[in-house]
C-alpha cells in the first residue's frame, strides 16, 4: 500500500465497514436457535450502570475486523460488547460490521458458545498454520487484548471465564457458576429458567444485589403483577372499610335499641 509522508491514519486509508464484506456466502451453516436466543438474552439483560445506553454497543454473529495489516481478516464472535462507543456507527448508521481501525475502541468482553465443531479453536487448542489468520483465542488475547473472554458450553451448561492478566488469559475460579465484573457493575452467571418459552440453563447478567437483570418482557410482567397486586390490595381495603362501616352501623343501632328499652328517645336528627 502506498504510504504518504507524513503517514496518514489507518482510519483514513484503510477500508471502512461500507467497503468490507459483512457476510461470507461460503461460510458453512447458519446459527441454530440456541445461537440466536442466547445472545438475545445477553443483549436484553446487559445494562451496565456506569455507562449510558447510547455509549454501549453489543452485537452477535457480526464480523469483527481486527488487523489493519490484514484488513480482510475478521472473527465473528457469538456475542461481544464495546463500551464508550456510540451505539450507532458515527452516531448515524446501524453497523454492518465492527472495524477496529475505524472505531478506535476494542471490545471489553467476548462470549463464545461452545459446540463440538468450534471448541478447540474457542479454547485456543488448535495449532496455527502460519499462512492462515490466527485463531479466536490469539486474536482476543494477543491482538485485541480483550479484558474478559467467556466461553459457555451449551451442552454441559458450563461457564468458563478468562481474564487478561499480564498479557495472558487466566481462568477465573467461579462460585456457583457466577462471576462479578466490577468495571461493569454487573455479574454474569448461569440461570435456570424459561426464556422465549424454553426452559433450560441460560447465560445472563445479574445486578449488585445478586438478582437477575430483567428483560423488557419480564419487566412488563412484573409491572402487571404489581398493578394486579395493588388493585387487589385496594379492593381488600375497600372491603375492610365497608365492613368497618357496617360494624359501626350495627353498634349504633344496638345502642339506640338499648336506650329506647330504657325509656329514652334520642334525638337523632
Amino acid at each position: 500500500m502506498y504510504q504518504t509522508d507524513p503517514p496518514r491514519s489507518p482510519k483514513d486509508v484503510l477500508p471502512t465497514m461500507y467497503d468490507l464484506p459483512s457476510e461470507d456466502p461460503e461460510e458453512p451453516g447458519l446459527p441454530d436457535q440456541f445461537h440466536i436466543l442466547q445472545p438475545r438474552l445477553l443483549d436484553e439483560t446487559f445494562r451496565p450502570l456506569n455507562y449510558p445506553s447510547d455509549e454501549i454497543f453489543v452485537a452477535s454473529d457480526l464480523n469483527l475486523y481486527y488487523d489493519p495489516r490484514h484488513p480482510l481478516w475478521y472473527k465473528r464472535p457469538d456475542w461481544f460488547a464495546v463500551l464508550g462507543v456510540s451505539r450507532l456507527y458515527e452516531q448515524r448508521d446501524l453497523r454492518l460490521s465492527y472495524v477496529i481501525w475505524q472505531e478506535g475502541v476494542h471490545p471489553f468482553i467476548v462470549v463464545e458458545l461452545l459446540s463440538p465443531g468450534t471448541e478447540k479453536e474457542d479454547l485456543g487448542q488448535t495449532l496455527r498454520d502460519i499462512e492462515q489468520p490466527p485463531g479466536k483465542w490469539e486474536v482476543y488475547e494477543q491482538i485485541l487484548r480483550i479484558p474478559y473472554y467467556v466461553v459457555f458450553d451449551r451442552y454441559k451448561y458450563q461457564l468458563r471465564v478468562f481474564k487478561l492478566n499480564g498479557g495472558r488469559y487466566t481462568e477465573v475460579a467461579l462460585l456457583d457458576s457466577r462471576f462479578w465484573i466490577p468495571e461493569l457493575e454487573l455479574g454474569l452467571g448461569v440461570w435456570q429458567g424459561r426464556y422465549q418459552d424454553v426452559e433450560q440453563p441460560w447465560l445472563r447478567w445479574y445486578d449488585w444485589t445478586g438478582c437477575w437483570v430483567l428483560t423488557s418482557t419480564e419487566q412488563e410482567t412484573q409491572r402487571a403483577e404489581q398493578e394486579t397486586q395493588r388493585a387487589e390490595q385496594e379492593k381488600q381495603r375497600a372491603e375492610q372499610e365497608k365492613q368497618r362501616a357496617e360494624q359501626e352501623k350495627q353498634r349504633a343501632e344496638k345502642l339506640l335499641a338499648q336506650l329506647r328499652s330504657l325509656g329514652f328517645e334520642p334525638d337523632i336528627d
